[in-house]
């Protein structure tokens, strides 16, 4: 693999680019504090804006290194973060990378986690050399499912209660998709 960080990346609808202090009220008001989106993330509900600028600060200073993978995702029409998309564990040797994403409820039903997701499987494909995408979701969760299924990812099985979110103990459907498979 050849880590490149997290470049901006350009879909029609939406742009993918690191997250700055100034995303902190967007993802608080968007994402971060819903506990409607935050019910099957494994991180509590961010309790205020200031928290969540806490948070960016951390974010930002990984940011800077190569083989972090954080994307924030903007919504075109407005300018407005509405979500993010990152790599949440890479392993090395194996040339394999899961994915994890959340998304502003007020999106939800509209094909824009399928087409980030799509955008970050071509980038970590083609410019890093991962051999493998993998992703979990709360069974409990299909949406999540499916998004994978329309990013030509496969369902391998279920790891039985595997987890732990704010929903509580569950079970992960992991999926994933091969360089060989994709396109």
């Amino acid at each position: 693999m050849e880590h490149k960080g997290t470049a901006r990346l350009e879909t029609e609808r939406l742009i993918l680019r690191r997250f700055t202090a100034e995303d902190a009220q967007d993802m608080f008001d968007n994402w971060a504090h819903d506990p409607e989106v935050t019910k099957y993330v494994t991180w509590a509900p961010h309790p205020d804006a200031a928290a969540t600028k806490e948070f960016l600060t951390l974010w930002s200073a990984q940011a800077e290194k190569v083989d972090t993978y954080n994307w924030c995702i903007v919504w075109k029409q407005s300018g407005e973060a509405i979500g993010n998309i990152s790599v949440v564990r890479l392993y090395e040797r194996e040339e394999t990378a899961e994915i994890g994403y959340c998304l502003s409820a007020r999106f939800w039903g509209r094909g824009i986690i399928t087409e980030a997701f799509r955008a970050v499987i071509e980038y970590l494909f083609t410019c890093i050399g991962v051999n493998r995408i993998e992703a979990r979701h709360d069974t409990r969760n299909p949406a999540s499912g499916r998004v994978m299924e329309k990013c030509g990812m496969t369902k391998e099985g279920v790891l039985r209660q595997r987890g732990r979110n704010n929903a509580g103990r569950c079970d992960l459907a992991i999926y994933s998709i091969l360089r060989e498979e994709w396109k």
